[in-house]
């Protein structure tokens, strides 16, 4: 029979990565002609954090994977082993967007239709957490229907500390992953979680080591694997190890090397299970449950994209900035001289930047 070819454009990617890869079944033998669809962000210098160009790039990919009818499933994921994805770049953000809210909200709009496009794929969108999955990384990762995860990647929201608001995604799904207040504390503090608290709180589905020591693999060191009572009588667990502990930590995971090879087989495990279901009845239960996220998304994201918008008038503009332009050892800004000056009435203007700004710290004094 002849097919129609759906897709929108003929795409050829420079910005990310797109495999057709075999279809493995639960022996680990490829499958004649199914295939899975591979995105993978191609920015690893910079943390695979996505620019214009790439946004672009994802929304046709996932397009073109859900129009495919030889694949099984798509892999969202990152090259290397540091970072699934930290979001936006921030260089394109401090040297072009920032000050341009006109520019920055055609960006949004192009931020959400890649949002929209992962929630309306028509195959199952697994998100390969090859490292750090950090602020907007975070929101694109839970837009995806399952997460298998790096057991030394990391979790969290980036926005009160870097001038923006985690308003991309975060706000409409963390909370139901984990509740309302455990997202607040997510959303506003930024504090990470490690994707042993991210498995323990229901963020992802799986998780793999990834660390050989003498050839074995051995759980991130850096972390406590166990619940533990703390100095508060509190029972947590995934926690970072602090002082003597976290220097042995690294140590041992200096003596090691990388290996993603538990991860991909985690995935496969996945996807075979997936591969032994009715495709229509597959993709009807996820539609049914990405309710629950577009529920919010539609009704919050063109508000959002506005908002954040204007925000690259004032506080984005000083927090990217900050970012880019401030040493390596500060790339914040002086929050408290900030909410001293706005106490005061100061007004948002290039003196108020420069007095709470780092990189403008040494030239000031």
């Amino acid at each position: 029979m002849q097919t129609k070819n759906h897709n929108l454009v003929e795409t050829d990617y420079t910005e990310i990565l797109f495999e057709k890869r075999p279809c493995l079944n639960h022996d680990g033998n490829s499958v004649s002609d199914l295939y899975n669809a591979w995105i993978i962000l191609n920015n690893p210098k910079q943390y695979n954090s996505y620019t214009t160009a790439a946004v672009k790039e994802i929304i046709l990919a996932f397009g073109e994977a859900s129009n495919d009818r030889s694949v099984v499933a798509v892999v969202f994921t990152g090259v290397g082993d540091k970072a699934f994805c930290t979001g936006g770049n921030t260089k394109e953000y401090a040297e072009y967007y920032a000050g341009n809210p006109q520019e920055y909200s055609q960006y949004m709009r192009l931020f959400n239709d890649m949002v929209s496009a992962i929630l309306k794929c028509e195959k199952p969108v697994i998100c390969r957490v090859n490292g750090m999955r950090i602020g907007g990384g975070q929101e694109i990762g839970m837009a995806c229907d399952f997460s298998i995860a790096s057991d030394m990647a990391r979790f969290g929201q980036a926005g009160p500390k870097h001038g923006s608001a985690a308003i991309g995604g975060a706000t409409d799904f963390l909370p139901l992953y984990v509740g309302v207040e455990r997202a607040m504390a997510s959303l506003t503090l930024c504090e990470p979680w490690s994707a042993h608290q991210a498995y323990y709180f229901g963020v992802i589905t799986d998780i793999a080591p990834v660390l050989k020591v003498d050839g074995k693999f051995i759980p991130n060191p850096m972390v406590v694997i166990d619940k533990i009572v703390d100095e508060y009588g509190r029972i947590v667990f995934g926690t970072m190890k602090t002082g003597e502990e976290l220097k042995k930590a690294k140590e041992l995971m200096a003596s090691g090397e990388i290996d993603l090879s538990m991860l991909d087989a985690l995935t496969n495990k996945l996807i075979a299970k997936i591969l032994h279901t009715f495709p229509n009845c597959m993709n009807k239960s996820i539609t049914e449950v990405r309710k629950f996220k577009l529920e919010h998304w539609d009704k919050n994201k063109e508000g959002s994209r506005e908002w954040l918008a204007l925000n690259m008038m004032t506080e984005a503009k000083a927090g990217f900035r900050a970012f880019n332009e401030g040493p390596k050892e500060n790339r914040e800004i002086d929050f408290i001289k900030l909410r001293q000056l706005l106490a005061e009435g100061h007004e948002w203007n290039d003196e108020l930047h420069e007095a709470i700004s780092p990189q403008f710290q040494n030239i000031m004094s």
